[in-house]
């Protein structure tokens, strides 16, 4: 007999598409709209995802933009808990703070509003991917510098061949790093 968290597993695993060649060649893209057209699968993430901040005790949701902010909203939603979004920079109107990281060719710049988050917070950081982990990296960053405290990051999936767990753990401070599914 397996588990509900196996079968929840191997349900989001069956709805994850593979493109060869995507965005350039060589790359495999894991592209997640199957899951999210799929009511029944996108309802199990959203629950899944939903445990792991009640769990770690979160009191907001951090998305990550882009298909962070789709998996994230409806978390906030179930959980009762507020969503705030992590941009790239610019898209934000306002006061915002800003974090730079390292790509494998360059650099980029995230921004949240620092006015959205409190002491008092809790924040689950939640994602689709963990890569090579600058993005999430960035973000804990930000949210530290806004004065909140990290509950952990939840993923859809992490793609282990890529290292971004060695990354991101030392920058967790004993917080969680959860992933649903490993490749």
């Amino acid at each position: 007999m397996t588990s509900t968290a196996d079968s929840t597993r191997e349900l989001l695993r069956s709805r994850i598409r593979d493109v060869a060649d995507y965005p350039k060649p060589g790359v495999v893209f894991k592209d997640i709209t199957p899951l999210l057209a799929d009511p029944v699968a996108f309802t199990a993430l959203t629950d899944a995802l939903a445990e792991l901040c009640v769990r770690h005790g979160a009191t907001r949701v951090v998305g990550l933009e882009a298909r962070g902010f789709i998996l994230a909203a409806p978390v906030a939603v179930r959980t009762g808990l507020g969503f705030v979004p992590v941009r790239k920079a610019g898209k934000l109107p306002g006061a915002t703070l800003a974090q730079s990281y390292e790509l494998e060719y360059g650099s980029a710049e995230i921004e949240i509003h620092a006015e959205d988050l409190t002491a008092d917070d809790r924040i689950m950081v939640i994602d689709d991917v963990l890569a090579t982990g600058g993005t999430a990296e960035a973000s804990l960053e930000l949210i530290r510098r806004a004065g909140a405290q990290v509950a952990g990051v939840a993923v859809l999936m992490e793609l282990s061949f890529l290292a971004g767990r060695a990354r991101l753990e030392p920058k967790l401070a004993g917080a969680p790093l959860e992933a649903l599914i490993t490749i």
